[in-house]
């Protein structure tokens, strides 16, 4: 079902390809492109790299009608699939399959340089997403397999809220809150006694304040305000304090 969700993706295109006939590898030390006839190649047309899922193919079709010559589905690069030669940078070894499950190894070359350096960076460039994804699949799939973590309150739990400097607890008195600031507290009383309010910080005595008795009214005309005020201004030595005093005295016993 996943196969067949699967879509095709076009990868690379290369307009000019050719292809050869290849004489069976003499030694483990690789392909050669020397020992091919690359002046004579045995077919020429069109490259395609497509990729249906984790596999890429590569398709050999002709130039006009695109009718499909061969095919390589290539599984992991590099590998058996796709070989670089060890003289060349343009020219590769594909394994081709046809559906009845047969293979042969062929050769291909590019023209223009840049055009194999194309065709190599796109194989790299598929098989690299496909490494990520396979890890990140892993990664998954570890992730469900371990243990899911349970948050929620189990029967009987409870939990502690401390709001400010507010700590609410079961069973237990609030603390009482001590006043802050400059206010007046008063102590606890000794055991038997009275509670004495000392005075108030605040006041200050009054002192170097004599209030002068009152002066009575005079039986001879003019007022009292008149004649102390003539008498003061009348002697020439003497304190005002000492001749107020006078004054009011003379005037008592007068």
């Amino acid at each position: 079902m996943a196969a067949e969700l699967e879509y095709e993706s076009v990868l690379c295109v290369k307009p000019d390809v050719s292809v050869y006939r290849i004489p069976p590898r003499a030694s483990n030390r690789g392909y050669r492109a020397s020992d091919w006839k690359l002046d004579q190649p045995d077919w020429t047309g069109r490259l395609r790299i497509t990729s249906k899922g984790k596999i890429a193919y590569i398709k050999l079709e002709d130039k006009v009608s695109g009718e499909l010559f061969a095919q390589a589905p290539v599984e992991q690069y590099p590998g058996i699939a796709v070989e670089t030669v060890t003289d060349s940078s343009r020219y590769f070894v594909i394994r081709i399959q046809d559906g009845t499950g047969r293979s042969a190894f062929i050769g291909i070359g590019f023209t223009d340089r840049g055009d194999a350096f194309d065709f190599n960076v796109s194989l790299q460039d598929h098989f690299k997403w496909v490494k990520q994804e396979s890890e990140i699949s892993k990664e998954s799939q570890e992730m469900d397999a371990r243990p899911k973590l349970d948050l929620g309150f189990k029967e009987g739990q409870t939990i502690k809220l401390s709001i400010g400097n507010i700590t609410a607890k079961k069973g237990g008195a609030s603390k009482p809150r001590t006043a802050k600031g400059g206010g007046l507290s008063l102590l606890p009383p000794p055991p038997g006694g009275k509670v004495t309010i000392p005075p108030p910080s605040s006041s200050v005595a009054i002192s170097n304040h004599v209030t002068p008795p009152p002066i009575p009214k005079s039986n001879h005309g003019g007022s009292d305000a008149a004649l102390f005020q003539t008498r003061h201004h009348s002697h020439p030595t003497g304190s005002s304090s000492e001749w107020h005093w006078q004054d009011i005295k003379d005037r008592l016993e007068e």
